[in-house]
């Protein structure tokens, strides 16, 4: 008897820590972030050396998973992305999306995206305080927040032991905040066929939750499916459904391709786009959460066929 009870408690152990492995944890969110969204980064403006290093750290954590590469020039994707707020002598700027394919073998893909540029030192255009220009501007929540989410989300579904019914391509875009260049370039110049794509899901300042606003989920009227995909899920955070696909960043790039999305967004703060914005005002616990309910979202869409479109506007 004694050697059955020990052998089932290796067996519990077994299952408990691969269940532990699965989750999301807030350690690894804040690694990601405070990495990301350190000073040493200067803010990571597109064509920095800083930016170069974020997506050299985003692509070892590709490898990392053991995704498949899917860009043009293995996991990257160059293209140049050009200044236009204000005048620089550096206005035409060398950019690069970080594409990562999970293969699962399936006919449709879920795209997952999030950018990783941010402002540099606020001096070509975006800043909110003028007073700022000349100073880091982290970016903690924009989008270091959403990087780390995506990495997370890469390293879930890379290692949950399970073959889903759908593919998954987890993009880093670049240039987004010179006018969603990166996901522009994509769409326009795509690495896999964009009538393959089941749905797109964005995440972009998620780091910053107000529990008397909530959530945003922006995009639920794309396509008839949601109503039955949300169905039943439940949080412990506060999320609101808006049906509009376009809004201020990269889903708008798919929806204008008649792609259904979603946009994760836990709104403006008075940090937003100034040097202000640091890895210590995260809310990591609510942090995770999005990224649990996201999960809820992405694996009820697998239940689904190949989702349809509807315009919005």
């Amino acid at each position: 008897m004694k050697t059955y009870i020990f052998i089932f408690s290796i067996l519990l152990t077994a299952i408990s820590f691969k269940l532990t492995a699965q989750e999301i944890e807030i350690n690894r969110l804040k690694k990601h972030i405070y990495y990301l969204a350190d000073d040493k980064m200067k803010g990571r403006a597109t064509g920095s050396k800083e930016l170069a290093k974020s997506a050299n750290y985003i692509e070892n954590q590709f490898k990392k998973h053991k995704l498949v590469p899917l860009g043009t020039k293995g996991f990257r994707q160059d293209f140049t992305a050009k200044v236009r707020r204000v005048t620089v002598p550096d206005s035409i700027r060398p950019a690069e999306n970080i594409i990562g394919f999970l293969d699962n073998d399936a006919p449709y893909t879920i795209v997952v995206g999030a950018h990783y540029d941010h402002l540099g030192y606020g001096n070509f255009g975006g800043t909110r305080e003028p007073a700022h220009i000349g100073q880091i501007h982290n970016g903690a929540d924009d989008n270091a927040s959403g990087v780390a989410g995506l990495l997370e989300l890469v390293r879930y579904y890379s290692t949950n032991k399970i073959k889903e019914k759908f593919n998954i391509l987890f993009i880093a875009f670049s240039a987004e905040e010179l006018g969603l260049i990166g996901s522009k370039y994509w769409t326009e110049n795509p690495t896999m066929p964009l009538d393959k794509i089941h749905w797109m899901l964005n995440m972009d300042m998620i780091g910053r939750y107000n529990p008397d606003s909530g959530l945003a989920v922006i995009g639920y009227g794309t396509s008839s499916k949601f109503p039955a995909i949300f169905e039943n899920i439940t949080s412990d955070i506060k999320f609101n459904k808006s049906k509009d696909g376009n809004g201020g960043s990269d889903q708008t790039s798919f929806y204008k391709k008649n792609i259904p999305v979603l946009f994760f967004h836990t709104g403006g703060h008075d940090d937003y786009h100034k040097a202000t914005d640091d890895a210590d005002k995260i809310d990591y616990k609510a942090l995770k959460s999005i990224l649990e309910l996201e999960i809820k979202v992405i694996d009820n869409s697998m239940l689904q066929d190949k989702m349809d479109f509807i315009w919005t506007n």
